[in-house]
């Protein structure tokens, strides 16, 4: 057993926990509107993760008269509403890169043509890949994460938000402006049951990178040397070291 033990004032105060607390730092990242779209958009994915699974693979037939019924319209409004706060929630997103501060526009730029930048990013990879003892601290995302962040989320979104508005616009029929805006899609690709196929598959992709980005912020929390969910919650990045 170890013979180490905190040193206790005489008003009960424990001194080895207090200079572990006067250790601790932490910095304002994330401002509210990063915040709260970041919750509003994981409600958002969830909601069209679980409906656009319904819709393609739909559930069994409900007993009774059809008429009675209205289950898959509910899901497809709901998939439908979240698509909107999604796509909405995306644009104001990229409005703030402009207007916030510079962590907001991480999502959305990367420093590829720097080589130190991509020496942090295997750095992170060994991190990761527990083939490092201890990561390096920043501020804002790691560069692993921005990497992933920005090819797994944002790149993903554009072509979600393409293809769900394509399909979207075949219902609204010609002359919407989801026709207008997004029709030149379906051609593109193919026909309408390719467009179906490959939003699918990018939910799919959007689910992997959900899971991986859940996994890796709660992995930071707990092995990293500075804060993660908190951060998104609070705003401020806490260095624990």
């Amino acid at each position: 057993m170890s013979n180490h033990h905190s040193a206790v004032t005489a008003t009960g105060i424990d001194t080895d926990a207090v200079v572990h607390g006067q250790s601790i730092q932490s910095v304002y990242v994330y401002e509210a509107p990063v915040r709260l779209w970041h919750w509003v958009n994981a409600l958002a994915i969830t909601v069209l993760a679980v409906t656009g699974y319904f819709i393609g693979a739909p559930l069994p037939t409900m007993p009774g008269e059809a008429s009675d019924h209205f289950l898959m319209g509910y899901i497809r409004f709901a998939h439908f509403a979240a698509g909107y706060v999604f796509a909405v929630g995306l644009l104001g997103r990229i409005y703030w890169a402009f207007v916030g501060n510079h962590h907001a526009r991480e999502l959305f730029t990367l420093p590829v043509f720097t080589p130190a930048y991509w020496r942090e990013v295997i750095s992170m990879l060994k991190w990761y890949a527990f083939l490092s003892p201890r990561p390096n601290q920043y501020v804002g995302h790691n560069p692993m994460a921005r990497l992933a962040m920005f090819c797994g989320f944002f790149l993903f979104s554009v072509f979600m938000v393409c293809t769900g508005f394509a399909l979207y616009g075949e219902g609204a029929q010609m002359g919407s402006w989801q026709e207008q805006l997004f029709g030149w899609v379906i051609p593109l690709m193919g026909q309408s049951q390719d467009v179906h196929t490959w939003h699918r598959m990018g939910m799919w992709g959007m689910v992997i990178f959900v899971t991986l980005h859940v996994y890796a912020a709660i992995r930071e929390d707990i092995m990293g040397r500075q804060s993660i969910v908190s951060t998104m919650i609070s705003g401020y990045r806490t260095f624990k070291d």
